[in-house]
């Protein structure tokens, strides 16, 4: 399997004058993508850099991201994509556990970088370069850098990006994706989806995050498609974004469809270019799915993955019928079975764990024997989400293994009962949680986000919403399964694909 950046080098070729990036006014065609990341590939020469190092990026959706990203690849180094939220503490983390010794940095982000990285250079007995990214200085210093057209070969093991995992349990580990895993899973996504050429995809999934890295900016790369940024999601401006731009294809998470949708400009925007949305990153209501399609007049697709897992593991496909509530069915290279506590096959339509093995699985945990040894037994992938198949071999996540509730002896899956509250015409957003309890062992507990004509103005009001929210719960799941308490909140926590943050609920 050749380097990554090989799809870059093939697209540029094949149309060079064809938008790839785009930001507002700004575009770069895929013969500019491909000299500059030529350039960053002379620089990290120049700085000493060796093939297989690890170089850190630490920057939003912006161009540079992309060329950056494709430089270090060439080069024959390994990307290490950082959430620019990370404050200081948190790089030194992130960059003493990689290795890294270059990085680059918006200049929004430098001074936490900066400082984190003073941290890890004593961490590692050694200084970390921090060059950093903005439109002025680092582009007239990148513009006189040769271009090394050059690229690195690379083995079908070889590591390719280094994408830390959230630390759901403990802290972040780095998922080892190899060119193998990247190339593969970047073909298979661009054709479920449907990216050809001429395709315009809406980039606001941050690059930094596997979801957005593999189906909107390597699927664009590999097919000849235009991808146009948006930095920081905002409702508004998407759906501008689609009008100004023709997007064909939006690649989002719930929470993004959500917004758009509960958006007061909905009812006037043009969204008619759009042919297909992606979602993942989190379940998708059936309610919402429903509306979507309803609203945009287009086919909104379900798919499952992970960062392990490069990261599509299943999908829906357009040729099939499609079950509402459904991942969809395993990719092209990929297996996928449901396991017992003793790795053995559950009977179709009961719960197990989702595991997967094929050419998506990454490499390992980053010098972390054990945690890959236990992820990965016995060379199936053990992904955390209890799931189950019916008898057409279609997928349905029943919840994460770790957010599954135990009410009095009663396994109690959040999903089922956040698919109820959704389908409630005053909720916005929901999340469902188990707190501890004397005589139950969990209690359960539903956090809610109202639409905002649903909003109380009185407590009077609140309490009786409230009753009629539990009310309606109640009436539709067993008695162990209905909130016993329901909470209200301006908003959910969310990470930075917009994914609601269980373990950040403040109750």
């Amino acid at each position: 399997m050749p380097n990554l950046a090989t799809n870059l080098v093939s697209t540029a070729a094949k149309y060079p004058e064809t938008v790839a990036i785009k930001l507002d006014d700004v575009e770069l065609s895929y013969a500019a993508l491909e000299q500059m990341s030529q350039r960053v590939s002379t620089v990290l020469g120049q700085k000493g850099v060796k093939p297989g190092d690890r170089v850190a990026l630490i920057m939003p959706n912006i161009p540079q991201m992309a060329f950056i990203y494709y430089g270090v690849l060439r080069y024959g180094a390994v990307v290490v994509p950082m959430n620019p939220l990370l404050k200081a503490r948190e790089v030194a983390y992130h960059l003493t556990d990689s290795g890294a010794r270059v990085v680059f940095a918006w200049d929004g982000v430098a001074a936490e970088v900066l400082s984190g990285a003073e941290t890890s250079s004593a961490d590692q007995g050694g200084p970390i370069e921090v060059i950093t990214v903005d439109g002025g200085t680092f582009m007239q210093q990148l513009m006189q850098a040769a271009p090394r057209p050059e690229v690195a070969e690379a083995a079908d093991d070889d590591v390719a990006v280094l994408l830390y995992t959230s630390g759901t349990t403990g802290r972040p580990k780095g998922a080892a994706l190899t060119h193998a895993n990247l190339i593969s899973n970047a073909s298979v996504s661009g054709q479920l989806i449907g990216i050809d050429a001429g395709e315009v995809i809406f980039g606001g999934l941050p690059f930094f995050h596997v979801f957005g890295q593999t189906c909107a900016l390597n699927a664009a790369v590999a097919t000849g498609a235009t991808v146009t940024l948006m930095p920081r999601f905002d409702p508004a401006k998407a759906l501008e974004v689609i009008k100004r731009d023709a997007v064909t294809i939006f690649a989002g998470v719930p929470t993004m469809y959500i917004a758009m949708l509960r958006h007061p400009s909905i009812k006037s925007a043009d969204v008619s270019s759009l042919k297909t949305a992606v979602s993942g990153g989190s379940a998708l209501p059936v309610e919402i799915l429903r509306e979507f399609e309803e609203v945009f007049g287009a086919d909104l697709l379900e798919g499952y993955g992970l960062s392990e897992t490069s990261p599509v593991v299943s999908f829906n496909r357009k040729d099939r019928e499609r079950q509402p509530g459904s991942i969809g069915t395993p990719v092209q290279g990929v297996e996928v079975r449901m396991l017992d506590g003793d790795g053995n096959d559950v009977a179709t339509g009961d719960v197990g764990e989702l595991s997967v093995r094929g050419e998506c699985v990454m490499k390992g945990y980053w010098n972390n024997d054990d945690a890959t040894a236990a992820a990965i037994p016995d060379g199936w992938f053990r992904t955390g989400d209890l799931a189950r198949f019916d008898e057409a071999g279609n997928i349905f996540i029943v919840d994460r293994k770790k957010d599954m509730i135990l009410r009095g002896g009663y396994n109690v899956y959040p999903r089922e009962v956040e698919e109820v509250l959704y389908s409630h015409p005053a909720v916005a957003e929901a999340a469902v949680i188990g707190v501890p309890d004397d005589m139950q062992g969990e209690e359960i507990v539903a956090v809610v986000g109202l639409k905002p004509e649903y909003r109380p103005d009185s407590d009077s009001a609140t309490e009786t919403l409230l009753q009629e929210i539990q009310d309606f719960a109640k009436e539709r799941v067993a008695a162990y399964k209905y909130p016993r308490r329901i909470v209200l909140t301006d908003e959910l926590p969310k990470g930075p694909t917009g994914k609601i943050l269980k373990r950040e609920i403040i109750l």
